[in-house]
C-alpha cells in the first residue's frame, strides 16, 4: 500500500503503518493539548493500545490464514484499522470460518483478560457504567475489544461476520450463491443504518457507504473468480496489439496511444520481449518534453510474463498484486498476447449476460 512503511515483522509477517496513522496521533494530542502532557500522554497509550489490539485481531487471521496455505504479503495498519494482505480467502467454508471467527475470538479473549483483571483487583465498574469513553485505561481497552467483536460480528462485508456468515450459507450452496446473498445482507443492513445516520447520527452514514461498498465489491470479485475459474489466459488474451521496438521514440507510442485503445505497450528487442511502457510512463516522458527519446530507458524491465496456459484467475491477482493494467503472455520465447484488465472486464460482463439468459 502506498505511503506505508515496514515497522516490525512477526512471525515472518511485514507490519506496515500507513503515513496517516501520524494524522491520528496529532489529532489526540491536539485534543487533550489543554489539559497539559500527562493527558496527552495517557491519550496516546491509549490509542496505541487499541491498535495494539487491532494488530493482534489481524494478525491471528494472518496465522490461521498461512495454516491453509495462503501467502500472507503484509498487515497495514490505518487510521481507520488494520488490514492483513492476503493472496486470497479459502472457498472450503470451514476453512473461512476459522480464519474470519478467530479475530472476533482474539478481541473477546483481550476483553475477558483484561476483565478477570481487574475484577481480580476489586477496582471494576459496574458493567452498566462502563465505556470506551469512561472508566480506567483498561476498563476503556476492555470495551473497545468488546466493541471491535461486536463490530466485526455484523453479518456483512468486508467485515469477518459477512465472511462467517458466507462460510455457513456455502456448507449448503454454491460459493458464489453464497456470497451473492451475504452482500445482499450487507447491502440491506448497510441501508438501515444509512436511515438511522440520517436520524441523528452522521457517523452511521459513514459505516453504511463502508458496508455498501464493501459487500458490492466482494460479490464482484467472487463473480469473476467464478467466470475464470479453470479458464486459461489463452482464451481471454487479446492477439491483436500493438509493440513497440526498444530503439522508437516516445512520439512513435503516443500516436499508438491515440489511434487505438491499447494504454500498455510490450516492447520488443530483436523480437525478445524486454519490458512494458504502461501509459503512465509514457505521460511522464512527454510531461517533461521526452518524445524525441527511445522508450528503452523508460519501460518497465522487471514484468514477469503470462504463459498461455496460466489459470486467468491467478493472473488477475498477478496484476492486482503488481498494481498493473496489463502483462504480456509469451510461448515458447514469443510474444503471442496481451492479458488487460479492460479485456477481461468485457469478458466478464459477456459472462453476466449469458447467466441472466439462463433459468435459475
Amino acid at each position: 500500500m502506498k505511503w506505508s512503511f515496514q515497522i516490525a515483522r512477526i512471525f515472518g509477517i511485514p507490519i506496515r503503518i500507513h503515513a496517516t496513522f501520524f494524522l491520528l496521533l496529532l489529532f489526540v494530542a491536539i485534543v487533550h493539548a489543554n489539559e497539559g502532557g500527562p493527558a496527552i500522554a495517557r491519550g496516546l497509550v491509549f490509542i496505541l493500545a487499541i491498535f495494539g489490539c487491532v494488530l493482534l485481531h489481524e494478525l491471528s487471521h494472518s496465522l490461521v490464514a498461512r495454516r491453509y496455505g495462503i501467502k500472507v504479503r503484509d498487515i497495514t495498519l490505518l487510521p481507520i484499522g488494520g488490514v492483513a494482505s492476503m493472496e486470497r480467502m479459502p472457498e472450503e467454508p470451514r476453512q473461512e470460518f476459522l480464519v474470519s471467527i478467530v479475530g472476533i475470538v482474539v478481541n473477546l479473549v483481550i476483553a475477558a483478560a483484561i476483565y478477570l483483571w481487574i475484577r481480580g483487583t476489586g477496582s471494576v465498574e459496574p458493567l452498566r457504567q462502563l465505556s470506551v469513553t469512561g472508566g480506567s485505561l483498561l476498563e476503556r481497552i476492555m470495551m473497545v475489544n468488546v466493541f471491535l467483536a461486536a463490530f466485526n460480528l455484523l453479518p456483512a462485508f468486508p467485515m469477518d461476520g459477512g465472511r462467517v456468515l458466507r462460510s455457513l450459507l456455502a456448507q449448503r450452496m454454491g460459493y458464489v450463491r453464497a456470497t451473492q446473498i451475504a452482500a445482499r445482507i450487507g447491502q440491506g443492513m448497510a441501508l438501515l443504518f444509512g436511515l438511522v445516520g440520517l436520524l441523528g447520527n452522521p457517523f452511521l452514514i459513514f459505516i453504511a457507504l463502508f458496508v455498501y461498498i464493501g459487500a458490492e465489491q466482494e460479490a464482484a470479485m467472487i463473480t469473476m473468480r467464478s467466470a475464470f475459474h479453470n479458464v486459461p489466459v489463452r482464451d481471454v488474451m487479446i492477439t491483436t496489439f500493438r509493440t513497440l521496438d526498444v530503439h522508437d521514440p516516445v512520439s512513435s507510442a503516443l500516436q499508438h496511444l491515440l489511434e487505438g485503445y491499447q494504454q500498455d505497450f510490450p516492447v520488443l528487442d530483436r523480437d525478445q520481449l524486454v519490458g512494458v511502457l504502461t501509459r503512465a510512463e509514457l505521460l511522464d516522458a512527454i510531461s517533461r518534453g521526452n518524445e524525441r527519446a527511445p522508450v528503452g530507458p523508460l519501460l518497465q524491465r522487471d514484468v514477469v510474463p503470462l504463459s498461455p496456459d496460466d489459470q486467468v484467475d491467478a493472473a488477475l491477482e498477478r496484476l492486482r498484486s503488481q498494481n498493473r493494467t496489463a502483462l504480456p503472455v509469451v510461448e515458447n520465447g514469443r510474444l503471442v498476447g496481451l492479458l488487460t484488465l479492460e479485456n477481461v472486464g468485457e469478458m466478464l460482463m459477456v459472462y453476466n449476460a449469458r447467466m441472466k439468459g439462463k433459468p435459475r
